[in-house]
């Protein structure tokens, strides 16, 4: 389990949260004081929601599930797909395709349509197109790309979601609400932690908070991928002990 380091959380400036006037007072309990007009989160409870975070991030990895990370703000953009992509989990860091959850047979359509794309440059069929026809077809594939490229693999609805700014991701966090997929998030004071399920206080407008906050994540996660794993290689071997067994007995008859 991820053991969370006050002083590094200090170091990356989670602790900074908005300015006084812009609070919402739902996060009271994790506001530590006032200083210069901003809002100081109380990391102590930071690391303790984060590590209880982790826990579950890491048991649902551990059952070879997946997580739907989001963040589409500049400063965290190449942050969470960088870190997503470390433990080959999907993410979103473009616009956030309506409907991505609640109606995600169409997302799925979609990326379908990409895929079909793809078929036809490998099989020589878009060679047979006009150069006009060509030219469409690539800027379509273009745009699916940018807006789904990091969910293509991804053929069924996400376990939970990781959120950066629930604020911003407003309509993410709807959906998987509406649906009852856990949030994860890193909240900060001018936001309504109780529309998620695991808070983490903190910066995330900062991109050293948001980068340290999501290489703890990464850690559990990766922890629960080596558990699936670990779990996964001693069931094939129990599985051939067995088989083992099996043909020495068969043999002996």
């Amino acid at each position: 389990m991820a053991k969370v380091n006050v002083k590094d959380l200090l170091e990356a400036g989670v602790h900074f949260g908005h300015m006084t006037r812009k609070w919402n007072p739902n996060m009271a309990p994790y506001i530590f004081m006032e200083k210069n007009g901003i809002h100081i989160i109380d990391l102590h409870k930071t690391a303790v929601k984060l590590e209880e975070a982790c826990s579950a991030l890491e048991r649902i990895t551990s059952a070879g599930k997946k997580i739907l990370f989001v963040a589409t703000k500049k400063q965290a953009k190449e942050i969470v797909a960088k870190h997503a992509q470390e433990v080959n989990m999907p993410y979103i860091t473009e616009r956030w395709p309506g409907g991505m959850l609640t109606n995600f047979v169409t997302i799925r359509k979609a990326v379908k349509k990409m895929n079909a794309i793809d078929k036809m440059k490998k099989d020589g069929t878009f060679e047979t197109l006009s150069k006009k026809e060509r030219l469409q077809v690539d800027r379509q594939r273009a745009n699916l790309e940018k807006n789904l490229g990091s969910i293509a693999d991804m053929v069924r609805l996400p376990s939970a979601i990781f959120v950066v700014d629930i604020l911003r991701e407003h309509i993410a966090v709807t959906e998987a609400k509406k649906l009852g997929i856990p949030v994860f998030a890193i909240v900060d004071t001018n936001s309504d932690p109780r529309k998620v399920d695991y808070v983490i206080p903190g910066n995330d407008d900062a991109s050293k908070s948001i980068d340290l906050i999501l290489s703890i994540v990464g850690d559990a996660i990766k922890e629960g991928q080596s558990q699936r794993k670990a779990e996964k290689e001693k069931s094939k071997e129990e599985g051939e002990k067995v088989t083992a067994d099996a043909d020495k007995d068969f043999e002996e008859k």
